[in-house]
């Protein structure tokens, strides 16, 4: 029977970062400036590495590479997707990522789409989601003359809430969030705006704004979400998003929660609360309890079926998309 894969967390400093992910997940962080937890992740420039059973040491992107039965013979290069959690002490940059097609063509890795949880939110906090200008011209002389309040459309938030945000959506999370992100694996940032803010060497960050011009969707688009919900007594599963990307669920567990595999591999991070996650293997009549505290990551190799949580608990959970 195979075992569950859990992943040593990667932190990333972030001008922007603060110490949040220690004192809300309990991390430890070499800094007071860490902006992300790279949670699962086969990217380059943060892979995970297991921490338990047969591949303890392994980093996820010579799982990919040398073990591809964990994850179902899936094709493609590079383990296509990623999660965070983001704490984001300030404001990040005005930003937007390309497409695949744009980002292989000039950056050499795939484009960026990518979705949002709240997990927390100061009262009043904002993010901006989307723009105002109607042609790509129109686009490009707001930027020239940084007419932003005309440009950016800033929306409230609250815990809870959740984002899909596609490629070509200029976006920016804002001071006082936290969120748990899924997007493809890629680290492709276009920065449109960044407040003309300085790093600790008096120097400020490169804009690209001929390659945002390039990417953003114009008009904007509002991704519509079509969120259901399926209740197992006191526990449910939340489906936020299917896509050719990623599917996104939330599982939100008060007692007992049965679940099986609907994809080749399942990844899935604790943001709240404490339990259990229990295998039974029928055939041998072995059973296996792993504790899941908050902050814990962890994939779901393709040979586990199915699977139960008990405990009091979120968790937020993906699968690749059809095109992943």
């Amino acid at each position: 029977m195979q075992e569950p894969l859990f992943l040593k967390p990667v932190f990333q400093e972030k001008i922007w970062g603060g110490d949040r992910l220690q004192t809300v997940f309990g991390f430890d962080l070499p800094s007071d400036k860490i902006g992300e937890d790279w949670a699962i992740s086969a990217h380059p420039h943060g892979v995970s590495k297991v921490e338990n059973g047969e591949f303890s040491g392994q980093k996820l992107d010579e799982l990919w590479t040398n073990h591809r039965e964990l994850f179902g013979n899936a094709k493609g290069a590079v383990f296509p997707l990623l999660t965070k959690i983001l704490d984001a002490e300030d404001d990040l940059s005005v930003q937007v990522h390309p497409d695949d097609t744009y980002g292989m063509a000039h950056e050499g890795e795939l484009g960026k789409t990518e979705c949002w949880y709240i997990i927390d939110a100061e009262p009043g906090s904002t993010i901006i989601y989307g723009h105002n200008a109607q042609s790509r011209e129109e686009l490009e002389a707001m930027i020239k003359e940084e007419r932003w309040d005309d440009l950016l459309k800033k929306v409230p938030v609250k815990k809870g809430d959740f984002f899909y945000v596609p490629s070509g959506t200029i976006h920016a999370i804002g001071k006082g969030i936290m969120i748990l992100e899924t997007q493809q694996s890629s680290d492709t940032t276009y920065r449109v705006y960044d407040y003309d803010r300085k790093d600790d060497q008096g120097q400020t960050r490169e804009l690209h704004i001929q390659q945002s011009v390039d990417v953003t969707t114009v008009p904007a688009k509002n991704a519509q979400l079509s969120i259901q919900q399926q209740n197992q007594g006191q526990s449910s599963i939340i489906t936020y998003l299917k896509t050719p990307f990623f599917n996104v669920y939330e599982w939100q567990v008060q007692g007992i929660l049965n679940l099986k595999k609907n994809a080749p591999y399942t990844l899935a991070t604790v943001i709240d609360g404490i339990g259990h996650l229990i295998i039974e293997d029928t055939e041998s009549m072995k059973t296996d309890r792993y504790e899941l505290a908050k902050g814990t990551s962890f994939i779901l190799p393709t040979d586990i079926a199915k699977w139960r949580i008990e405990g009091n608990l979120t968790i937020i959970a993906s699968e690749p998309g059809i095109d992943a």
